[in-house]
């Protein structure tokens, strides 16, 4: 790689995750964040003031135009990842996108179909729709010739690179994984309705755990054999735990009324070597965010902590001893026994992420999470919704083609 080279970036959206991106792309040396667009101008102006970023665009047609950015990363919600990403391929831009790659949000619906039928729509169709957005984007990006990333930050962890490692050094083939994210639940309206999220807790939190077991999975078997090892069905249980009975409502310390959107879900998937996986997620477990991953291979065994971990504890006796310092995210409260996160940037594998896709778009080599991986993980999640709706395990040969 050449050293003057820059791989200038373009940051759509102004929110929370834009936020942790720019203050990644600052620590990447081969990048710099070139422009910022946001559908409230004055958030992104506020925005590129704070990270010191050159320019401001008015809409995302300006940002396209401009021909010194040579990625978009998409920090946006769901509904407009696929519009987003054709516009932004056409241009000739590469294209990181935030999970998940699609999302049903009712868009095979009239505009005038209310949340309830975008809610209540036929679990199949949901799978077939957002599936074909997914494969929509990734022929799009194939077409242009540019690549399209998948923002699986989970994939670049550091405990996840270590652990890739040495399942490589082992030659270790994975007969289980175990894995799931999990907090005390999102206090946002628009996380309850379908329309704006595509699901609940699966397709929010469980889509991570799901994109690392499918890269595990796909690793080894490219490892041993050539040929990845891919999901054969899925089985899945969702819920709303937070309407469990005889819990009064002044004494519930986690999100509740989910309404349209499971805050609890489980999916058990089959591979087709035989070996198996469950994933879950869910809004509520009090005490902060957990993210883990366990694996279970035939020579050795693997627990991978993301959040929490304790390379960093404290105590105090009340909540207001470290006054307003960030902890970690979704902590309930900083008394007692708290792990203060020393990096969270870095043990998550945003940092990471963005490294290694700067490095591929630079180098010209394909990232480990492309849109393939962001496709698969759709293409899971949805037929864990028809399971669970059907009651019964989904065989992705009932797919045809598209399993491929």
């Amino acid at each position: 790689m050449a050293e003057s080279r820059q791989l200038r970036v373009g940051i759509v959206g102004a929110g929370f995750l834009a936020e942790t991106r720019a203050r990644c792309w600052k620590q990447v040396v081969s990048a710099s964040v070139a422009g910022v667009v946001s559908r409230r101008r004055g958030h992104a102006e506020n925005y590129a003031r704070r990270f010191d970023i050159p320019a401001v665009f008015d809409d995302l047609d300006g940002m396209l135009a401009d021909p010194p950015i040579d990625v978009v990363d998409l920090c946006v919600p769901n509904s407009l990842h696929r519009e987003m990403t054709e516009a932004a391929v056409a241009a000739g831009k590469h294209v990181i996108c935030t999970k998940p790659l699609t999302a049903y949000i009712g868009q095979d619906l009239p505009e005038d179909a209310s949340d309830a039928d975008v809610a209540g729509r036929d679990r199949r169709e949901m799978l077939r729709v957002a599936e074909d957005d997914a494969r929509v984007m990734v022929e799009a990006a194939r077409r242009a010739g540019v690549q399209l990333l998948y923002g699986e930050n989970w994939i670049y962890a550091p405990a996840f690179r270590r652990a890739l490692g040495l399942l490589e050094k082992a030659d270790a083939v994975l007969l289980e994984m175990r894995g799931g994210e999990c907090h005390s639940g999102s206090h946002s309206p628009y996380s309850r309705v379908w329309r704006h999220t595509g699901g609940g807790a699966l397709i929010r939190l469980a889509a991570h755990p799901v994109g690392a077991m499918l890269h595990l999975k796909r690793a080894e078997g490219l490892r041993r054999s050539g040929k990845p090892v891919r999901p054969a069905w899925v089985s899945a249980e969702t819920a709303d735990l937070s309407a469990v009975a005889g819990i009064a409502t002044d004494e519930l310390r986690i999100a509740g009324g989910w309404g349209e959107v499971e805050n609890w879900g489980c999916a058990v998937i089959g591979f087709d070597d035989g070996s198996r996986a469950v994933a879950w997620g869910g809004d509520h477990v009090l005490g902060g965010m957990e993210s883990g991953l366990d694996l279970f291979a035939s020579n050795c065994r693997l627990r991978l902590s993301l959040s929490p971990n304790d390379m960093l504890r404290a105590y105090t006796p009340d909540g207001g001893v470290f006054d307003d310092a960030y902890i970690m995210e979704k902590i309930d409260s900083g008394a007692g026994w708290t792990t203060p996160m020393p990096d969270e940037d870095w043990t998550s594998g945003q940092l990471g992420m963005c490294q290694a896709f700067a490095a591929n778009l630079l180098d010209g080599v394909a990232g480990e999470s492309d849109g393939e991986l962001g496709l698969e993980v759709v293409r899971v999640l949805y037929a864990a919704y028809v399971a669970s709706a059907e009651g019964r395990r989904f065989d992705f040969e009932e797919l045809g083609e598209n399993a491929k």
